[in-house]
């Protein structure tokens, strides 16, 4: 069995993606192809967050009719959010499609194959079994220096404007034994660094013998496993955020000194309207009480422009309130609503040409301060995970340093897998250029 997997959207859908893939892997012996006309299976793991997302999916099924119509033993699945939200719908609309499943039963996804091809009718399951999916889930089998590792399931802060918390559903942790030994086993693979995910990863209680831990013990624990060298955690909620995380920022030093931290609007008119449950000063409090733990971090954000009834004053607060954190490299979108969301209720009265023109000007002040914070990075020495040889230049060195930022540079082959010392020399559209000066040893300083 060879398979074709196309990703949209986050990184729990990259993650999941992956989860199939060791699924088809251990049940069929699959391959991976990255050419969708050899393929036996191809799969479709979709994202329902920004504009058009349903159109987005039927497009690419279309892209695909002529394989199925060429081959009609090919099997082609859907799978993800947009799964999750239109269920059977997908297979009226769509007859090329042999299965749907949710982001919740993705570990079943080699049943409904098994059950397709035995009894000719189209499967669908985008039903919500909790956190059974990764009890079923074979072990995660890797070459990279980095992993994903999804810590619980679903959401409960049913902001106005996201439909994630319909399509994924509400909040389930996992267990803090099932967490520790699925990060063991990708440090016996070579994993030196981990990213904890969750839709709100800091609302995370996991259970721990017979009392729950929140994400700042959970850190502390992957924090004192051997071979782990970085931590990371997505997405936060800045409500959630709690005073025992943030002194994990002081208490330790494998937690990256970077954060994405998912503002949305700097109007408190707005973040109300948006229901994020936080106002402007308390989003910057947050953002002093982490700086004083750790002064060197920086942060990330998601920012969305044109939200229903969003003012030119409105705007202009989110602009300041940019201005008052100096964002590294961050995200942002036009307002769209979502199907069965509350703000998809709201009359949607800022037009398009104005939604247009203040992304770009919110774009321009973000680009402005992201290459600022690459420009303080020249001719300072970072200790930098490398993952391999880069691609594109093949004779290069791939590395990313704790603010996510990609350098590449000459050095040993030794170097794979470890943290290196790289000074920054230039700085280029995508990436950092650095020298090698040596290799990283535990607790030296760094400036940086």
């Amino acid at each position: 069995m060879r398979v074709f997997i196309k990703t949209f959207g986050c990184q729990m859908n990259s993650y999941d993606s992956e989860k199939m893939l060791n699924v088809l892997i251990e049940q069929f012996s699959a391959s991976v192809t990255e050419n969708v006309d050899e393929a036996d299976v191809l799969i479709l793991n979709t994202c329902s967050i920004r504009e058009k997302a349903q159109e987005k999916v039927f497009s690419e099924l279309g892209r695909w009719k002529p394989l199925k119509i060429k081959n009609p033993d090919v099997l082609i699945g859907v799978a993800g959010c947009v799964a999750s939200q239109e269920g059977d719908a997908i297979l009226k609309r769509a007859p090329i499609v042999d299965f749907v499943l949710g982001p919740q039963t993705i570990h079943r996804i080699a049943d409904l194959i098994r059950a397709r091809q035995s009894h000719g009718q189209r499967q669908v399951d985008i039903s919500f079994p909790q956190i059974e999916k990764f009890d079923h889930l074979p072990k995660t089998v890797t070459s990279q220096v980095t992993a994903h590792v999804s810590i619980m399931e679903g959401c409960n802060k049913f902001c106005s404007f996201c439909i994630v918390p319909y399509t994924r559903g509400e909040e389930v942790s996992r267990p803090f034994k099932d967490v520790i030994k699925e990060i063991v086993g990708l440090t016996q693979q070579g994993v030196r660094e981990v990213n904890l995910l969750g839709q709100n990863v800091n609302d995370y209680y996991g259970q721990l013998d017979s009392h729950t831990g929140d994400l700042a013990l959970l850190i502390h624990y992957v924090s004192a496993i051997e071979g782990i060298e970085r931590i990371r955690f997505t997405t936060s909620h800045p409500k959630a955020f709690t005073k025992r995380l943030v002194d994990a920022y002081m208490e330790e030093p494998k937690l990256v000194s970077h954060l994405h931290f998912p503002v949305q609007s700097g109007s408190n008119r707005i973040l109300s309207a948006m229901k994020r449950g936080y106002t402007r000063q308390e989003y910057m409090d947050k953002i002093t009480e982490i700086r004083t733990a750790r002064p060197n971090i920086t942060f990330s954000s998601d920012f969305i422009v044109g939200f229903p009834g969003e003012t030119d004053q409105d705007f202009q607060d989110t602009l300041d309130l940019i201005d008052a954190v100096e964002y590294d490299i961050s995200y942002s979108f036009i307002y769209s609503p979502r199907p069965g969301t509350p703000a998809a209720d709201l009359p949607d009265d800022v037009s398009l040409q104005i939604k247009q023109k203040r992304l770009k000007i919110l774009q321009d002040k973000l680009a402005h301060y992201a290459q600022q914070h690459a420009l303080n990075m020249r001719f300072k020495v970072y200790p930098v995970l490398v993952e391999g040889y880069d691609k594109r230049t093949g004779n290069l060195l791939k590395g990313r340093t704790e603010s996510n930022r990609v350098v590449l540079f000459n050095g040993p082959k030794e170097a794979i897998g470890r943290l290196a010392n790289v000074q920054i020399r230039e700085i280029h559209a995508n990436t950092l250029r650095g020298q090698f000066e040596s290799m990283y040893q535990e607790k030296e300083a760094y400036v940086g």
